[in-house]
């Protein structure tokens, strides 16, 4: 499925695809770039930083060239509905998806060195200037056939880079250069939808783990990542040809809920920006529950939970200027995550042990927040990184004991993600808020 259009900038977004006999042309409903043509464009552009690179490393420009490494980072995200809204047109629903990539490093490996030498880092990894589309489609994300279809030769295409050398002129000389691809730019729909998963309300929460809603919320800690691509496409088969003859329920939990076919690789990490949104939700439902004293109610009901909601709401707008909002956005979520908020929200909460619960969860969080935020977490918050297992720890004990109420048997995606898996991502990536952006 690889493109045989290279010497023009933009493509249908289905060449690729061979057309067979009762094909009727479809219209296109997307464009790209050639992904190879797209990358030498990228180097082209880094022509001065590499070259810079190797003189600031004191390398011979001459010598070098070949050994180069480029690592690319990848993302693929719904853009929503992008139709034009005030022509005199019908309003047509039209949702987009936008493929792109960014040039993360540029190192080369010179002779008689073990470790490559990095000569090019990208500063400014999650900027807009640094993220180079290469395909953008009609689809809606959820329409996982369209999506397939379009992103195939995209797929096609960069597997076979990984298995070659792209030789380009550099500095006036060529020099051959070998690529990384690191699918981290991805928010959680749509890695469940890349590797088969099933949607985000299922009972196997987690992207990362095999573990389950009710295994994650009663064990909130220790969990290590074991899902991965191959055996994904592993459990995919298994599911197709059921090879023990199970019955749906029994097949299902033996492929830990993988049934559809993973068509491309992501790499295990949790997208930093929809960690904050889902966190911050999940603690402005506390606030509501904490306000109402739910912990001593059995089952309270919907008007009970709305009179909460506004009283929360209408505390906030007047003590922190934060207006309601339909659904929870970054701003919102990096507002309502902060000692202030709590302090607001806590003289609302009747109890002064359930005002100081509340504090020292959100000073918990506070703490850990960084950790999966920053671009380099070792070099900007050490202490933070250091302690973050023990205060992940805490933090759960405090929700399974105090907060129990909520968390008797299930727990929000991103919260089990938070405390269970952060320092095992830090630790194989080096960064969450680098990569997963």
């Amino acid at each position: 499925n690889v493109s045989s259009s290279w010497d023009v900038g933009i493509i249908d977004g289905l060449s690729g695809w061979k057309p067979s006999v009762e094909d009727v042309p479809a219209d296109t409903i997307s464009r790209r770039f050639r992904y190879d043509v797209a990358l030498v464009s990228a180097l082209k552009d880094l022509e001065e930083d590499i070259m810079e690179g190797l003189r600031e490393r004191g390398l011979d420009d001459s010598i070098c060239t070949s050994g180069f490494t480029v690592v690319v980072k990848e993302s693929c995200d719904g853009m929503g509905d992008v139709s034009e809204k005030h022509g005199n047109g019908p309003a047509v629903p039209e949702n987009e998806v936008r493929f792109s990539f960014t040039v993360m490093s540029i190192s080369i490996r010179v002779e008689g060195e073990d470790d490559g030498i990095t000569i090019f880092q990208e500063p400014k990894p999650n900027s807009e200037l640094s993220c180079r589309p290469l395909c953008l489609m009609f689809v809606d994300e959820s329409d996982h056939e369209t999506l397939t279809a379009i992103l195939g030769p995209v797929v096609a295409e960069r597997k076979a880079m990984m298995e070659s050398r792209l030789i380009i002129s550099v500095g006036g000389l060529l020099r051959s250069f070998r690529f990384f691809f690191r699918g981290t730019g991805y928010d959680e729909k749509m890695v469940r939808e890349m590797e088969g998963l099933e949607a985000s309300g299922s009972t196997y929460v987690c992207t990362l783990c095999d573990s389950t809603r009710a295994e994650a919320s009663q064990n909130m800690v220790l969990h290590s990542i074991t899902r991965s691509h191959d055996e994904n496409l592993e459990r995919y088969e298994m599911w197709r040809k059921n090879p023990f003859s199970e019955s749906a329920e029994e097949l299902r939990d033996r492929v830990k809920g993988v049934s559809a076919k993973p068509f491309m690789e992501t790499q295990p990490t949790l997208d930093a920006l929809h960690c904050d949104i889902g966190n911050a939700t999940e603690f402005y439902k506390i606030f509501q529950d904490e306000i109402g004293e739910v912990y001593q109610k059995s089952n309270p009901s919907r008007e009970e939970r709305r009179r909460w909601r506004s009283t929360l709401d209408k505390q906030l707008r007047n003590k922190l200027k934060l207006k309601p909002v339909m659904r929870m956005n970054g701003n919102y979520a990096r507002r309502l995550m902060t000692r202030e908020a709590v302090e607001v929200v806590c003289e609302l909460v009747p109890s002064e042990e359930r005002r100081e619960a509340l504090q020292r969860l959100m000073e918990l969080y506070v703490q850990m927040k960084p950790v999966w935020r920053s671009t380099c977490p070792s070099r900007n918050c050490p202490d933070q990184l250091c302690r973050y297992s023990y205060n992940s720890q805490q933090f759960a004990d405090l929700l399974s004991t105090t907060f129990k109420y909520r968390y008797d048997g299930k727990i929000t995606n991103y919260l089990h993600k938070t405390l269970a898996h952060v320092p095992e991502i830090v630790e194989k990536n080096g960064s969450i808020g680098t990569w997963a952006s």
